[in-house]
């Protein structure tokens, strides 16, 4: 009993592997179970003992991913949180970006095949997984835009350090497949992530110390009006 408890354990893991690499190659819609039980090395009605269903294995087969992807890239980027404010930053930005860029996980191409062929499968579990660092993010954000920061402020500036982060990690993740476009000119030369990581961090906090000196002198004009 031991043994085939510990080889159902193995196959739902290999299912879960080959379920994100298919998923993110097809998506939902043309993913099959053949497909995915090929790739796992097991039989095809594997995927209904062990999941129920191709739509429960399509969520489990995410946030695998997602999962092991947070594990092995902390959100903080391994950054003490006794650690300056800009090196946070940094921490989280480089987290993301090694998450993204990394071939092994599948969330980011999951995710984007779903926004191709929307399924709705995903949404609540996305939210209940990536919404608590998203929100320790915006913290992080808050203070460095300072006090009387807006919501919308705040939330502008999540928005685009992500868009800083997301094209150029894809461009690499994708790189090597001969279906690939070819990379913007200004990134054929060739990056680092972390070098990459570095910039991405003093520009936005070149952004946000604009944002955080017109905030006070909007507050200056308006105390000088009243």
């Amino acid at each position: 009993m031991k043994k085939q408890r510990a080889d159902g354990r193995e196959t739902r893991k290999n299912l879960l592997a080959a379920a994100g690499e298919v998923f993110a190659e097809k998506g939902f819609w043309e993913a099959t179970h053949a497909d995915i039980c090929g790739k796992a090395n097991a039989n095809t009605a594997a995927v209904n003992y062990h999941f129920g269903s191709k739509e429960n294995l399509y969520v489990e087969a995410w946030k695998y991913s997602f999962e092991t992807g947070v594990k092995t890239y902390p959100p903080d980027g391994g950054v003490s949180p006794t650690a300056s404010i800009e090196e946070r930053l940094r921490g989280r930005i480089l987290s993301f970006m090694q998450r993204a860029a990394d071939p092994a996980l599948h969330d980011f191409e999951i995710i984007h095949k779903e926004m191709a062929n929307p399924t709705g499968l995903l949404a609540e579990t996305m939210e209940k997984a990536i919404t608590p660092f998203e929100d320790d993010f915006k913290l992080l954000l808050a203070e460095l835009l300072g006090r009387g920061a807006t919501e919308k402020q705040i939330r502008f500036c999540h928005m685009s350090i992500m868009g800083q982060c997301f094209g150029p990690m894809l461009h690499l993740r994708h790189k090597k497949s001969e279906h690939a476009l070819p990379p913007p000119k200004d990134m054929q030369k060739g990056f680092g992530i972390e070098e990459l990581a570095d910039h991405i961090t003093r520009f936005s906090l070149g952004g946000m110390n604009g944002i955080r000196n017109e905030t006070k002198k909007r507050k200056k004009r308006s105390k000088a009006r009243n």
